[in-house]
């Protein structure tokens, strides 16, 4: 009995994915680095978006809600891996590690359906321009956000409360930065062999569907583009999507490098992944969809230009 209550109530520790030594203290400057600008520049597009009326159009509604959960997912992670770096106390509890693994999992499932749904977006907008606003109306932006939001975050609580309902009666050594669920299962005293392979082929579907919805969307938008007969509207189109197609690929790179199987790949593989789709990925999202869109850029100017003018008085 006291076993089973000690699963549930000790702290765990995670090992981390920094020494501290000389390189991995620049390392360690640099992710941060990055983690600043990626709070910074999604808490910046966020602001710009709900300042700017001309701005509350459903693709810019999308982007609000995609840079909102990079930001929570930035600081669902870094904060914490900082304060064990510097404090050198790398425990977090059990409960701490359950909400990191439920908000993680739910803001990675969350991104990837709604990467996936606004291809939709730039189809309807590039096919049927006219039809625009009604096929594109709040109602429909709203139910693409809320099942986005509803698909990560059931999909968080499923893996959450599974995982979290292992016993953990032996190491409480987690070798990551943050609580993710297979790292947490290799300290699991039962066999998690089933929940493994059902876990992996959950990924795989989450991989899938978004990534299906985006074939699908782009055979369509290409097949659109080919029977225009004006050469600029070919370049407009081509230009509208491929901020959304950079997005897509960062994201889609590292979710299928993280899939692959263990035997193809070196142990710290997972830790450097992580990296990038939790620290690096949140920094250039904001930045691809304002550095090459001018209606952000536009308003970005004129909020500095204001703030010059207030200034000077």
């Amino acid at each position: 009995m006291e076993t089973w209550l000690n699963s549930y109530t000790d702290d765990f520790v995670l090992l981390g994915i920094f020494s501290y030594c000389a390189t991995d203290l620049i390392l360690f400057s640099m992710v941060m680095m990055v983690f600043t600008v990626a709070l910074c520049g999604n808490v910046l597009l966020l602001s710009l978006i709900y300042m700017d009326p001309q701005l509350h159009t459903p693709m810019y509604f999308f982007l609000s809600q995609l840079s909102l959960m990079d930001l929570m997912l930035v600081c669902n992670i870094v904060p914490k891996m900082a304060v064990n770096f510097l404090s050198g106390r790398k425990s977090i509890s059990f409960v701490g590690c359950g909400i990191q693994i439920g908000l993680f999992v739910s803001l990675v499932g969350s991104e990837g359906l709604l990467l996936g749904l606004m291809a939709y977006n730039l189809y309807v907008a590039i096919s049927h321009p006219l039809h625009y606003p009604i096929l594109m109306s709040q109602r429909v932006c709203l139910q693409i956000v809320g099942g986005s939001w509803a698909f990560g975050i059931l999909d968080g609580m499923i893996q959450m409360v599974a995982a979290m309902t292992f016993p953990y009666c032996g190491s409480r050594n987690v070798d990551h930065f943050f609580c993710e669920v297979p790292a947490l299962l290799k300290l699991a005293c039962a066999d998690t062999s089933l929940f493994e392979k059902l876990l992996f082929a959950c990924c795989v579907f989450m991989l899938l569907l978004p990534f299906s919805i985006i074939m699908a969307t782009y055979a369509c938008i290409l097949t659109a583009v080919l029977r225009m007969h004006s050469a600029q509207a070919c370049k407009k189109a081509l230009e509208t999507c491929s901020s959304h197609l950079t997005a897509v690929s960062l994201f889609g790179a590292a979710m299928f490098i993280y899939l692959r199987p263990k035997l193809y790949r070196p142990p710290s593989h997972d830790k450097v992944v992580s990296v990038f789709y939790t620290v690096l990925t949140p920094m250039l999202n904001p930045l691809i969809y304002s550095l090459r869109n001018w209606e952000v850029m536009g308003t970005l100017r004129k909020g500095l230009d204001h703030c010059r003018i207030v200034s000077q008085h």
